[in-house]
């Protein structure tokens, strides 16, 4: 069941991307190179490729729900309609985006209503795991909103700032052919992997982790080097939305997402600390961040993403065998290994990178 499930949704996301590209073509909705940018490509790259994704994740979400009832237990349909209308919002605001470039304090308008709207359909932990042994309660103080519902205060204030997280994590990520879409498709089969096993068995859930993983690699085949298509700004952030969503339907498998995702996470908060240094704005893009500082030191587009690939794809596959506290311990690892990561760079400077 899953690897057909998989299959539709990859041929389906490979043939709607190639539509996607001659129709984004068409409308002008592409990514030109300039001059004095940080933009590596050479030529004018159709954007919106997110779309793709979005398209064939819940055409084949709904066959799953509405034709085989494969949904309602462990992902129960409301959180499906959540999902779709957040998504909806960042794909609809981001295509906008794409088209007239919208400012950066317009730009995050619709990563904060898709964020909203997860939380308002109760997509949310209220328990997470303790490092240490048992649990956090998450759902100690509720505030009752009258004809709402119910407002589980610390629940909702996690989701808020883990999926904004994820997000502008994917968001500012996307800069090199591949990365992002990549990475998540590692942090999808890793949860799929997690969620069809014994001890944390979910079947709802790892179909559809790889339902997702399936729209993005299809996607991933027009995306990779040197690529045909981008993502565009609805896409980077539907991506790390459909992947912080996951991480949190599944049961709180945030620390497994986290293993997958550390480096560049970790990488953007050293960034935003150097502009705030340099008395930068933190929404103007620039080339600190750490895949840029790979290719000025010499390495291809191809080795620098490989080297995030390789570097997800061990820890995300450690989390299958660590228990919470060695979940811990490499993500301190991780912590350590940006630190000297960041130090190096800082110390070496690279090509015309200012």
């Amino acid at each position: 069941m899953y690897l057909i499930y998989f299959t539709s949704t990859f041929v389906l996301s490979i043939f709607l991307t190639y539509l996607l590209r001659k129709l984004m073509r068409r409308f002008e909705i592409v990514d030109l190179p300039r001059e004095q940018s940080r933009k590596i490509h050479k030529k004018k790259i159709p954007l919106g490729g997110g779309l793709a994704i979005f398209v064939s994740f819940f055409v084949v979400v709904a066959i799953a729900l509405f034709v085989f009832d494969n949904f309602g237990i462990d992902v129960e349909r409301r959180h499906i309609l959540g999902l779709f209308i957040g998504g909806l919002i960042l794909m609809i605001g981001g295509l906008l985006d794409d088209k007239y470039n919208f400012k950066a304090r317009q730009q995050i308008l619709f990563p904060i209503l898709a964020t909203l709207i997860i939380i308002a359909f109760g997509i949310g932990p209220h328990e997470i795991t303790n490092p240490a042994g048992g649990v956090f309660r998450l759902d100690r103080w509720i505030i009752p909103i009258d004809g709402i519902g119910n407002w589980v205060v610390l629940a909702d204030i996690l989701v808020f700032f883990w999926l904004m997280g994820m997000m502008f994590t994917t968001k500012l990520l996307d800069g090199l052919d591949g990365l992002v879409a990549g990475l998540v498709s590692i942090g999808a089969l890793m949860i799929f992997f997690l969620s069809t096993q014994t001890q944390w068995y979910q079947p709802e859930v790892g179909l559809l982790a790889i339902i997702f993983a399936g729209a993005v690699l299809g996607f991933l085949v027009w995306n990779s080097y040197p690529a045909k298509i981008f993502l565009g700004e609805g896409g980077s952030l539907f991506t790390g939305f459909m992947l912080g969503s996951l991480a949190i339907i599944s049961g709180s498998k945030i620390a497994t997402t986290l293993l997958v995702v550390a480096i560049p996470m970790l990488d953007i908060g050293r960034v935003m600390i150097l502009r705030i240094k340099n008395k930068k704005s933190i929404f103007v893009g620039d080339s600190e961040h750490l895949h840029f500082k790979l290719l000025h030191s010499g390495l291809s587009q191809r080795q620098a993403v490989l080297f995030f690939y390789t570097i997800a794809l061990l820890f995300g596959v450690t989390t299958l065998f660590l228990q919470s506290s060695e979940k811990v311990i490499a993500l301190l690892f991780l912590f350590v290994l940006m630190l000297l990561v960041g130090f190096w760079f800082g110390k070496h400077k690279y090509g015309d990178d200012k």
